[in-house]
């Protein structure tokens, strides 16, 4: 399963739940920005080589059903509804993302 994490700038959310789902469970994982000054950007692309994508607030699924309406309306988009709250691999980010993710997915200890 292919899974893509989207946030602002991918430097700390989204960055976080690629290091720690990749290769759990068989999972491929990568992880994008919105704006701008994204590490990595977002684009057509990367949401159509994705089976799942997750976006860490709604200002982000706004964000791609603007530029990429026509790929988003295939793919299931998640909003996990965390806030710009913390740093790269926080310990409590982890907890969050992995809480919110189980929901949807089997996930690491």
């Amino acid at each position: 399963m292919k899974l893509l994490f989207i946030c602002s700038r991918n430097k700390w959310r989204s960055l976080t739940a690629e290091k720690i789902f990749d290769g759990y469970n068989g999972y491929e994982v990568k992880s994008a920005g919105t704006e701008e000054g994204a590490r990595i950007k977002v684009t057509e692309g990367l949401i159509g080589w994705a089976d799942t994508v997750f976006v860490m607030e709604k200002k982000h699924t706004r964000r791609l059903q603007d530029k990429f309406s026509a790929k988003v309306r295939s793919k299931q988009v998640i909003c996990l509804d965390i806030p710009d709250d913390y740093k790269f691999m926080d310990e409590e980010l982890i907890e969050i993302l992995k809480s919110r993710v189980s929901d949807y997915l089997e996930v690491p200890e």
